[in-house]
């Protein structure tokens, strides 16, 4: 969320940066609702200053004098107004709030102009896409993919997009996770293990809500919300608390299944583990000082693509232009592994930083030595790393001539074996 005074004090500037992210947002009701919650509020403060002028006067009055009698007379009046008004007041302030729901946070300084995905530039590469297995096929076309990646039960128990993981798919699953999460410790990452259901102030929060209501799996009646990423329990684990400015950068990791409805999918995009409904993820959080998040930024993604270069793939860095930002983020970064089989980049890692704008939600402050007052941290958040794609991208990359895949050396340790069968 940003600060209303941004807003009511430099409109012109915030329009401007949201249209660089090719947004149509109307400031006009966010800017009423602020001015009338603002009279409101003045009426109040004049009246409870009223109130306190008039106890100063009554405590040199004797009491039950006529002036006495006649002040608290008043005082009963202004009483009845202050609640009246109380009650408005806060009925304008969930107006003012509901308004700035729909404000999404505004792009740094430094993201390039672009309404597109083909804006998106070419930050670093890394690896040789040519140095990759010549025997690769997409990964979906393997001989005998379809046994350790069961989509037909997994559709026929759950729906599309649900795959069973069975025997050494299952077991290469784990070992990408335990590898993760065990590089992310060293990196300094403590792991925790989050609930994989949120609540709508979660979700709203992380701004997951209002944006994207229709992507997340809701249950009923309870009103719960499957995490879509780890992202959303981790921000939230100190939702409403001021912690030590000494603890900051505070860095958490955590693996949880992920859940989305991917709405609007199609083509190559979703077939085989290129886009699922239900997926695995290890997240990595920051919360550090203002003064210092895009540093902190570019060393989250460098714990991502650490990952990447221990397993050896092939991958390129985007800075995404303000057309492709989310609504929350102030500036991002996609990790792409090649997939040799496909020929083509698939997104395994986003690295983000959101500024106040999810802190401003959560209310998530530090108390700040200079000033003594509670400011607002800075939110980070990177995937380190999305299992499907990796995955996916290790069996292309290294498939054999005999139909095996040859596991990364990173993680033999971890799976057990050195390579992986389809039959």
């Amino acid at each position: 969320m940003l600060d209303t005074k941004t807003i009511r004090e430099t409109p012109e500037l915030v329009r401007a940066a949201i249209a660089k992210k090719h947004l149509d947002v109307d400031l006009a009701p966010v800017i009423a609702a602020d001015a009338a919650w603002r009279v409101l509020l003045q009426e109040v403060e004049t009246l409870r200053s009223k109130q306190k002028a008039a106890n100063n006067e009554m405590a040199a009055m004797p009491k039950g004098s006529p002036e006495f009698k006649a002040k608290v007379a008043e005082m009963k009046e202004v009483s009845a107004q202050v609640k009246e008004l109380d009650a408005s007041l806060k009925v304008a302030e969930e107006a003012l709030r509901e308004h700035m729901l729909s404000v999404p946070n505004i792009p740094h300084s430094s993201v390039p102009e672009g309404s597109t995905p083909e804006d998106n530039v070419v930050y670093a590469t890394n690896g040789d896409v040519a140095a990759v297995s010549a025997h690769a096929v997409p990964h979906y076309d393997v001989p005998g993919f379809e046994k350790l990646f069961d989509f037909t039960r997994g559709s026929k128990v759950t729906g599309a997009g649900f795959p069973f993981y069975v025997g050494d798919a299952a077991r290469l699953v784990r070992a990408l996770i335990s590898f993760f999460l065990d590089e992310d410790g060293k990196a300094g990452y403590i792991e925790v293990n989050p609930p994989i259901f949120v609540n709508a102030a979660s979700a709203t929060a992380t701004g997951q809500l209002p944006d994207k209501e229709g992507q997340m799996y809701e249950t009923t009646p309870d009103r719960l919300f499957a995490v879509p990423t780890a992202e959303v329990p981790l921000t939230n684990f100190f939702r409403d608390e001021i912690v030590d400015e000494s603890e900051l950068p505070i860095k958490r990791c955590a693996y949880t299944p992920c859940f989305r409805r991917e709405a609007g999918s199609h083509g190559k995009d979703v077939r085989g583990l290129n886009r699922l409904h239900q997926f695995d993820k290890v997240e990595l959080l920051k919360w550090v000082h203002p003064s210092s998040s895009y540093e902190e930024l570019d060393k989250l993604r460098l714990d991502a693509e650490h990952l990447l270069q221990k397993l050896g793939l092939p991958y390129r860095v985007l800075l995404m232009c303000g057309g492709d930002l989310g609504f929350s983020q102030s500036k991002k970064y996609d990790l792409e592994v090649w997939a040799a089989g496909q020929k083509r980049w698939l997104e395994v890692s986003s690295c983000s930083n959101f500024e106040s704008f999810q802190a401003r939600r959560a209310q998530i402050r530090f108390r700040s030595k200079e000033t003594g007052r509670p400011e607002l941290v800075h939110t980070l958040n990177g995937s380190g790393l999305a299992v499907p794609r990796v995955l996916a991208a290790i069996i292309e990359n290294n498939l054999q001539a005999d139909g095996r895949v040859k596991i990364p050396q990173a993680l033999v340790a971890y799976f057990g074996k050195e390579y992986l069968a389809f039959n």
